[in-house]
């Protein structure tokens, strides 16, 4: 590793995440697994960068150091980013990219034969955005001796509870997921356009915040800014368009500020005028589910108790809710803030422990508007503690 890479993580931090995924390996009987999504690429070895457009891993062993392995033109950045040696970081040549007569994962099966894995256990993220189904069948053609087994999250659940460096990441994302919804409600008027709200908001996003450090900057988070408006808001994923804002109407804002690519996701409504007394009993049932949720929200309880609590809650006044209403989030990259391991709902037995992050997410969304308080959690040793500082509640601008 160059002397002058500056690693987010220290060496023995990395060598601890190494050792977890290894015992998880062995517990599934792995003898290689090939991490291909760029936030699990990212925790093991500190790789950063725009490239997972394109074929490429972190490919971790029983023992010795974990490979980097991608384009050409991307193991510049690696040898900038990762903590191993630049022997360990390979690159493959640029008639591999998006080629229609040869595939990359051949350039990665031909490597791991010639280390003498071409008849193990090849450990794949099957249910992943980066490992395509072409990825796979030009693995399994290559290594036609090896056993391809499905080891999907095997790395995500490894990340699941947080160092003290990571929680400190995700506090400083907190900041300014803050400082967004602030300048939100500064700005927002009748009149204002949703691309203006939104440019502010990269533009504070990335501006980043100040903490008894000083001053710190912001990453682009993973997810854009969603801020649907109207009956729009009754979906949950909708973005922006240059239309202005209307009076009689509410916003939903689901923002996040990022740093170091973890996140502290946060969500707020705002209302131009005078909303409907529904909205105001919503409210008053969400807030109320939340604080049950927290309630439940310490060691020992599992994401079915949490949810157990808010949807018990949310009934007693007269809401429902279908979809979960949690998942575990830290680092990542697009399109999910989300980890894609514990959900809070009514099936999901995974027991909390001190150290893990969630995004607690009660949003309603009804036949013609939609309601988004949420936020960001930490599991304590002794219960739970919300990451952000900005009121919850219901907003309202006249």
């Amino acid at each position: 590793m160059p002397q002058d890479v500056l690693l987010s993580f220290s060496r023995d931090e990395y060598a601890d995440r190494i050792e977890r995924v290894r015992v998880s390996m062995e517990d599934a009987g792995i003898d290689v697994m090939i991490a291909t999504d760029p936030s699990n690429m990212a925790w093991l070895t500190g790789y950063d960068g725009w490239s997972f457009y394109v074929h490429q891993a972190v490919i971790v062993f029983a023992s010795g150091n974990p490979i980097w392995w991608g384009r050409n033109m991307d193991a510049a950045g690696a040898m900038r980013t990762v903590w191993m040696d630049e022997d360990r970081i390979v690159g493959y040549p640029d008639n591999l990219v998006q080629s229609p007569d040869r595939h990359p994962m051949q350039h990665l099966a031909e490597l791991l034969i010639d280390m003498g894995f071409g008849k193990s256990t090849i450990g794949v993220e099957m249910e992943n955005y980066y490992f395509s189904a072409a990825a796979h069948a030009a693995l399994r053609a290559t290594m036609e001796q090896a056993r391809l087994y499905d080891a999907t999250n095997l790395v995500n659940w490894c990340r699941i509870v947080k160092s003290e460096t990571e929680i400190g990441f995700i506090r400083r994302a907190a900041r300014i997921s803050d400082g967004l919804h602030a300048h939100v409600l500064e700005m927002i008027e009748p009149g204002v356009r949703k691309c203006d709200l939104v440019a502010e908001i990269y533009r504070t996003a990335i501006r980043g915040a100040e903490d008894e450090d000083g001053p710190y900057g912001g990453d682009y988070p993973a997810i854009v800014p969603m801020l649907p408006t109207g009956v729009d808001a009754s979906a949950p994923h909708l973005t922006w368009d240059d239309r202005q804002l209307r009076g009689g109407e509410g916003t939903f804002f689901e923002l996040s500020g990022c740093y170091r690519r973890y996140h502290a996701p946060l969500s707020r409504t705002v209302y131009l005028g005078t909303p409907p007394d529904i909205w105001y009993r919503a409210e008053e049932a969400v807030l109320a589910g939340i604080e049950a949720a927290l309630d439940q929200s310490r060691p020992g309880n599992t994401c079915h108790d949490v949810w157990y609590a808010f949807t018990r809650a949310l009934n007693a006044h007269g809401f429902t809710k279908e979809s979960r209403m949690g998942y575990s989030i830290g680092l990542s990259y697009p399109p999910d803030w989300g980890e894609r391991t514990m959900s809070f709902r009514k099936d999901d037995m995974t027991v909390l422990q001190a150290g893990m992050t969630y995004h607690l997410m009660p949003a309603i969304w009804l036949d013609d508007w939609g309601l988004e308080i949420s936020e960001t959690v930490l599991v304590t040793d002794t219960g739970s503690q919300t990451l952000c500082e900005t009121p919850r509640k219901l907003f309202v601008k006249p």
